[in-house]
Parts: structure tokens; sequence; C-alpha cells
């Protein structure tokens, strides 16, 4: 069959798409400044998938819409990388970095500092991405370092991920080396999605990377939010004319629109590469993927030829591993802590192992369904994940390594420590000790959250001494804390006159406040500090605040139903009421302001429901908005819902939707919606 000739203005007008499509991904994942609106784009990909539907013989390697995958794979081919994939040679602790420099320097015939090209190290997969002509012609796993799997079709949709580099001045041939991870955002909202359909999660975001690149049916990679950074070129021997420096490559690969990390830079000396490995460590938190150290490259490339390599590793590079942040250890038993809302936690106690640097003994699992998902049972061998200043926690037990002995944990029916009935309400994830202020562990622990620093910040008025002022009856409500004296205090144990006398003028000190710490030191359910501090704008006066309903609650900017429920019902409590008068009476002081101009709310009365991932905004976020516009968001779909807001992955509520005849909007209906109210 004779192949059907394409009309001259169709190809003219897809080789200006694709320019224009290219031109556009460029600006909004490697510069995050887009010239246009997304619905823009939108539309431009939408006519570019339509010519090439027409004209088939249009759909080049290079086109934007090969990003959406292709059809599913029996098995991945397998490729030879060009040039080897090396790996790292790996450093622990400062000493070992000085005796690579010392090596380094020996090697080169120099007593000078050595220039470094120093990077975060991301924990992702790491691939090898051919470019001819400038076209992505072929992208291979690591693999056993010679030979990698063939994941082509599957790189091509990652969205940063060039299909055609830009500018000029590559060579016909190249070899780029990179890493593909998953962002921390994307992973929680994948996560949030498959915990929503009672699916099993990603342990991690590395985890998680590996097996999206992984997947035979690119479509389902193409719905997973991947990252792709790159760290160099593979040097091929027709690569004349490249950069002399590992700097000035990356820069190269900036320019051809290759992303690369923007934590690069170029440290001279092993003191300025331990700041640069310090300073990245402090910072490794806010980032918004995983790092697990830093990788320092002699920089001139003329010295990495002199150093060679040994065995499967350069001469001249090394990776500084941070203290690892996830370790293996044994779950000995559990036990429950009681919060000062009565809430029933489950506690890991551990062998005790060193995670990111410090010793953990205990970790939380957060609730009973947190325990039945995860399949936890006393006994088992556990991965205990610690990060930055997160609570350390159980990420999953390894189930090969179980004891026949291994015991399935059981929730307590009365509390730890009074006694009292523990429950479980309907539509909550938490039990709670239904012992109020007789629970010594809810009055110490509401004690301790008033007088903590983002709170009062009663300074000296720690966990010992709470501990004394409930077990000795001398506090059983924070306002009780104004009316001890100076004989109340050093009848406490390891309290002398001077330590009295400094806790009593700290007490002095927290009558002058703010309007949302004293807010926030309440100890309300569900009200943080920056809910306070909404509270506190909006309603400007102590008394407004206490006398709002439910639905004046609502109106105030990111608190939806649940949250303005908790507070009214606080509010409504009469001995929470007295424990304020009885503070103010002490002589507790803020100033006030005037109350916030009431906002309109023109979604009052309409019930929505998020489902799946949505990728302008988190669905909390989406939910906050609708929230602030008077809507109700639901978990579960009605005849009364207004609309199912379906992101990707939604699950069985759009089609519960489709029975019900309830309206079902995509994440564009959404911005059209919040935009227009």
């Amino acid at each position: 069959m004779a192949e059907v000739e394409v009309p001259s203005d169709a190809e003219r007008r897809a080789r200006e798409l694709r320019e224009m499509l290219h031109h556009h991904a460029w600006r909004y994942y490697a510069l995050d400044n887009p010239e246009i609106p997304d619905a823009e784009y939108d539309r431009l990909f939408r006519e570019l998938q339509e010519l090439e539907q027409a004209h088939p013989a249009l759909r080049t390697p290079d086109s934007p819409t090969q990003r959406v995958g292709a059809p599913p794979l029996d098995r991945f081919e397998t490729g030879q990388h060009a040039v080897p994939m090396l790996s790292l040679e790996n450093a622990f602790d400062a000493a070992e970095m000085r005796e690579f420099d010392r090596r380094v320097r020996e090697r080169l015939g120099t007593d000078a500092a050595v220039a470094y090209c120093a990077e975060p190290k991301l924990d992702g997969l790491a691939v090898s991405l051919l470019y001819e002509d400038g076209v992505f012609t072929r992208g291979l796993t690591r693999g056993d370092g010679a030979t990698g799997e063939d994941v082509t079709v599957n790189l091509r949709t990652v969205d940063n991920l060039p299909l055609r580099l830009r500018g000029e001045g590559w060579p016909a041939r190249i070899e780029v080396r990179g890493e593909v991870y998953m962002p921390r955002s994307g992973f929680e909202r994948i996560n949030a999605g498959y915990r929503e359909r009672g699916e099993k999660t990603f342990a991690n975001p590395r985890n998680a990377a590996a097996g999206s690149l992984r997947q035979l049916d690119s479509s389902i990679t193409a719905r997973r939010p991947l990252v792709l950074c790159c760290y160099g070129l593979a040097r091929l021997a027709e690569d004349l004319g490249l950069p002399d420096t590992q700097a000035a490559t990356l820069d190269w690969l900036a320019g051809w629109g290759l992303p690369v990390s923007p934590e690069r830079a170029v440290v001279t000396g092993l003191e300025a590469m331990q700041a640069y490995h310090e300073r990245l460590s402090e910072r490794r938190a806010e980032l918004d993927y995983e790092i697990d150290g830093t990788v320092f490259k002699v920089d001139a490339v003329a010295a990495q030829e002199q150093l060679g390599f040994v065995a499967r590793a350069p001469r001249w590079a090394i990776a500084w591993k941070f203290p690892a942040e996830e370790q293996v250890t044994v779950l000995r038993e559990i036990g429950f802590h009681v919060g000062r809302t009565g809430a029933v936690t489950p506690v890991a106690r551990l062998e005790p192992v060193t995670v990111a640097g410090a010793t953990v003994s205990n970790a939380t699992l957060h609730n009973e369904d947190e325990m039945r998902r995860k399949d936890i049972h006393v006994g088992d061998t556990v991965v205990v994940r610690r990060a930055g200043d997160v609570i350390p926690e159980v990420v999953r037990v390894l189930p090969e390594r179980r004891s026949p002995n291994a015991s399935v944990p059981q929730m307590p029916t009365e509390c730890p420590i009074c006694g009292s009935a523990v429950v479980r309400e309907a539509g909550e994830a938490a039990h709670r000790c239904t012992g109020g202020l007789y629970c010594p562990a809810q009055r110490k622990e509401a004690l301790l959250h008033f007088a903590s620093r983002t709170a009062l910040d009663i300074d000296g008025l720690g966990e010992k001494i709470v501990d004394q002022l409930v077990e000795r009856d001398l506090v059983e409500r924070v306002d009780q804390l104004f009316r001890l004296g100076k004989d109340d205090l050093v009848a406490l144990d390891r309290l002398g006159d001077k330590s009295a006398d400094n806790l009593l003028a700290a007490l002095e000190a927290a009558k002058q406040t703010t309007l949302p710490r004293f807010i926030y030191a309440l100890g309300i359910r569900e009200v943080g500090s920056a809910t306070a501090r909404a509270l506190a704008q909006h309603f400007g006066r102590m008394r407004e605040l206490m006398a709002a309903d439910e639905a004046r609650l609502a109106q105030v900017p990111d608190i939806g139903p649940i949250v303005a429920h908790e507070i009214a019902t606080f509010f409504d409590q009469a001995h929470n009421r007295e424990v304020i008068e009885g503070l103010i009476a002490a002589g507790l002081t803020w100033e006030e302001g005037e109350p916030a101009a009431v906002q309109p709310q023109p979604l009052a009365g309409r019930t929505y429901v998020l489902t799946g991932s949505l990728e302008r905004m988190t669905r909390d976020e989406a939910k906050e908005r609708l929230q602030a516009l008077g809507a109700k968001v639901s978990g579960s779909v009605s005849g009364k819902t207004a609309a199912v807001i379906a992101g990707a992955d939604p699950g069985s509520k759009v089609d519960k939707a489709h029975a019900l005849d309830v309206p079902v909007l995509g994440e564009d209906d959404l911005a059209d919606l919040l935009e227009r109210n």
C-alpha cells in the first residue's frame, strides 16, 4: 500500500508545534519560568496530537506526544553503554575524605589544593541517555555497568528530559549520565492516593522511582512524578571540542536544555569540601528530593585522565555519604503513649540502632490502621527511618525474617496511665483515653504543650517538674501554674531557691504574650501554630473567637468543617471557658485587633469529593481552597455531591459518580471553578 503524502502545510505546522512545545517545556521544567498558561500548552499539544493522528508519518521520536507512553512491553531489551557506567568509591567521614584528597594530590604530583566539582548525591536510579544529532534515541539503566535495561519508552515520559537538545554545538553522538528520582512531594501525593484506595504504598522515593521506571506499561510511568538530573557525559572518542572541566561540562549540558543540579559548585581544597558537605547536610531536610551524600569530582578533565580508574571506580571521584537515614533493627515490644488530647499512640520499642547519627530505641507506629497496613508484629525485623528532626518511624517490616513466635499487637481497651476506657470513634484513626483531666498523662502533656517554646515559652518548666506538679496535685489546670508560690516550688525534688526564682520569673514573663500564642497554647485539637495565627488574624479578639459558631469558623482561610467543629466544641465546654477566665484573671494579656471582614462564600451548601493525584496543587491545597469558598469537601460520593474532582489514578469514586449521575470534573475544571469564585 503506497504511503499517503503529507500536505506541506501540515508538515510545516507540526514542525512549528514541536518547536514551540519543546521551548515551553524547557521554560516550565528547566527554568521554572513558563511563558504561557497550562491551558495554552495543552491546546498546542492537542493540536499536534490531532495532526499526528491524521498523518502518522509526522510522528517523530522527539515529538512531545511521545511522552504519554507506548503499548506495554513483554520484557525489557538490553543495550551496551558506549562507555561503562562505573560506581563511585564511598567515604563515610572526614578522615576518609582527607585520605582521598591526599591520594589525588600525590598522584597528580602537587602540594597545591585541588579544585573539585561538587554536587548532591541523589538517591534515585542511574541512567544513560544517548542523543544522536541532538535527538534522544535510547535510554539505559546502569545495569551491571556494561549492559543496562533499555527503558527508552519510559524515559520519554519524564517531563524534564529533553527529547531534543536545545541550542547548538553538541557532538553528533553523545551519551549523557544522570539520575531519575521522585520528589518527596510527588512521593507523598501518590502514596496518599494508594492509602485512600487501600492499596500497598511505596516504601521510599528511591523505590518509587526505580519501580516506576521499570514498568513494562509506560503509560503507568507517565503518570508518576519522575524527574531527571544530569551529572556528566561519557566522553566518546569522537567527542572533540568539549569543555576541559567538569563544571563547564555541566554548564554546557544546561545550555543544551538538560537538567543539572542547582546545588552544584566548584570547591578548592579539603576544608572547602567539608564546608560544602556540612552545608548540604544541614539543608537536607529542606530539599524536595532525597540525597544520601555529596559527590566530589576532580574538576580538570586532564587531571581526571591522568588519575584514571581502579577496578570499577574512577580515582578522581568520591561520594561522601551522610549517616544512613534508614537502618534495620528488631522490634522488641510495643508500648503506648497517651498525648494531651487523649490520643493513645503505639510506640515501637526497638533494639537500639544508630540512624542518621543518633541512637534510636523508640519509633512511632502512628495508629492501629498503620500497624495493620504495614503488617507489624512484635518480634519483627523492621526498617527504621529518621530524617532531620522528624520523629523516627517504622517504615516497613522484613517478613522474610519473621520469627515463628512473632505476635500481632492489640490496641489497649484501658488507658495504660489511668485505667479509663480507651475508645475509637467512628471516622477517626486514633484511639483515645476517656479520662480527660482525670488522666495524669493528659494533664502532663497539656502543661508541657502550654509551656512549650511555640506556645507560652515558659523557660524551666520541663518534663521532670511537670511530673512532680501533677503527681503532688499542685496543678490540675494550666491556669493554676500562675498560682504557684516559691514554697510550692522549693519543695520539689532538685529545685533550689535560685531555680524556683527563675521559674517564677519565667511564669511572670509569660503573662505578656500574643493572641496567636495564647490560642495555640490552649491545646485545641487540630489547631497548630499556623491555624492559631489565622484565627487571631480573622477574629482579632479572644471573645469574638469564643463566640463564633462552626459556620463562622469555617469562613477562616485554611479552616475546614472538621477543624471548625473541634474549635467550636472546645469553646462550648464550660470547663475550658473557666480555664481561659482563670488565665485572664491571673494576668495574662495580649494585644487585640479588629475582626476581619466576613468573606463571601459562593460555594456554601455544595459538597465536592477529591480523588486521584492532582498536578498543579496537592489534594490538601485543593481542599483548603474549596473550603475557603464555603464548600464542604467529603471523602465519599453520594447523590448530594455537587461534583467529583478527579486527578490521575482516580479509583472507584469516579465509577460511583457515574452511577449516581454526579458530574466528574478534571483539574482544568477545578482551576476554572476556583478562579471564577
